[in-house]
């Protein structure tokens, strides 16, 4: 199922190429290069480009503000992974399964590795605008979207302390009853089985509440049920600080693989995708199908409108089936329409090339990559064509999760499994 938008997004990937020699079993490698010609490139690229395909050998000076107390020379790496996860034309297609969660790694790392000299892991409020905008202005000199800030939902009050009432290093460290064990939680995350049973992610949980209840003015913290918004709010913020600390205790790659594999954990949970009114399906695809031709044609520019948002995870291309059946089925749609149309996963995620086929990304982390060669490339998990699910009846679960196992759902693209480690980058 392919719409105009669609293939013009497939024209701007054909037209900086697709190498055979990167195409291997189970994925294809998507290679996008500057065009022989810029001016010529200028007049065939479409829509979906909003600018030229610039390659990262052309680096500019960002103009800092010098008021920022971060010292970016200690995640300098990181910033590089960062600004080609998030690179200018496809970041608003990658945001939700690569860019963001990346940039939300890299300020926390950020932040944390500053701790190593500040010995505070936050950015004071009159500075927090000034190191977003350093930091955008460094990813901007290596190639990212101008807007990144906007595309990600980033704010000054992400570097900040917030409600939280430790920030200071050897205070937390005073405070946390188990370091060791937090850090043998989590220094090393296998993602799928972290996923699973949350081990890592329970010992910032609890972390978090620990710290949180310093503030004696709600000295029912622990145990209170239920929680007030605010106390939830606090425990949430005293999360990312935790996180902070973990990222200065660890070194910056590991502390990035940590960050990015607890969320994959959230990301594949949720449908990333905006449902359009459904009309135009429940009008042919409503009770009994007259006509499945129209039905499927409904279905097929319906599905169409979903392809131009954004690259999806195998996971969340699931949970996006389930929740459009769901919708579907509320509308009164009874008959399973994918079955009947054809509708596979991949469908719910961008079309790329000459085989107008959906990029489902796998469910584990992995970035964009760069070569000087051959361009910007990322991996496609495409070796099989699944059937999108449809539920048995109107009573069905809540779509999967990550924290499913490969048992539980033997049609899914391997990359769901225990055993897709070896597609990490």
């Amino acid at each position: 199922m392919v719409g105009g938008q669609v293939l013009q997004f497939t024209l701007l990937l054909l037209l900086f190429s697709v190498s055979e020699s990167d195409i291997i079993p189970s994925q294809i490698q998507l290679n996008i290069k500057q065009a022989q010609s810029p001016a010529a490139a200028l007049d065939l690229l479409p829509l979906l480009a909003p600018s030229p395909l610039m390659p990262f050998t052309n680096l500019t000076l960002p103009h800092l503000s010098g008021k920022c107390p971060l010292n970016f020379s200690n995640a300098e790496s990181i910033l590089a992974t960062t600004a080609i996860d998030c690179w200018s034309s496809l970041a608003p297609y990658l945001a939700n399964v690569v860019c963001c969660p990346q940039l939300d790694a890299a300020i926390k790392i950020l932040i944390g590795q500053s701790s190593l000299s500040s010995e505070t892991l936050a950015v004071g409020l009159p500075h927090a605008n000034d190191c977003l905008s350093d930091i955008a202005q460094i990813l901007q000199a290596r190639g990212s979207n101008n807007d990144l800030l906007n595309i990600c939902s980033i704010y000054p009050s992400e570097l900040t302390q917030s409600s939280c009432p430790m920030v200071r290093v050897s205070d937390i460290e005073n405070t946390l009853s188990n370091v060791p064990t937090i850090l043998e939680s989590c220094e090393r995350i296998d993602p799928v089985k972290e996923c699973r049973h949350k081990v890592c992610q329970m010992a910032i949980t609890d972390a978090a509440v620990e710290i949180a209840s310093t503030n004696y003015s709600m000295p029912d913290m622990v145990g209170a049920e239920p929680l007030s918004p605010v106390r939830v709010a606090m425990i949430d913020d005293c999360r990312k600080i935790v996180l902070r600390w973990l990222a200065s205790r660890l070194d910056p790659a590991d502390g990035n693989k940590v960050l990015r594999g607890i969320s994959s954990c959230k990301i594949n949970k949720v449908c990333p995708l905006v449902f359009p009114d459904l009309k135009i399906v429940t009008k042919e695809c409503g009770d009994k199908i007259s006509n499945e031709t129209t039905c499927c044609d409904a279905m097929e520019k319906y599905i169409a409108r979903l392809q131009v948002q954004s690259f999806v995870t195998n996971l969340q291309a699931f949970n996006c089936a389930y929740s459009l059946a769901a919708n579907l089925r509320k509308a009164n749609v009874s008959h399973n329409v994918y079955n009947i149309c054809g509708v596979k996963l991949k469908d719910f995620s961008l079309q790329v090339g000459s085989q107008d086929s959906g990029c489902l990304f796998p469910s584990l982390p992995f970035d964009v990559t760069y070569d000087q060669s051959s361009g910007i490339g990322f991996k496609c998990d495409l070796n099989d064509d699944v059937p999108a699910p449809w539920p048995s009846s109107y009573a069905y679960s809540p779509a999967p999760s990550s924290n499913i196992s490969a048992s539980d759902l033997p049609a899914l693209p391997k990359a769901a499994s225990d055993q897709s480690g070896e597609l990490n980058s």
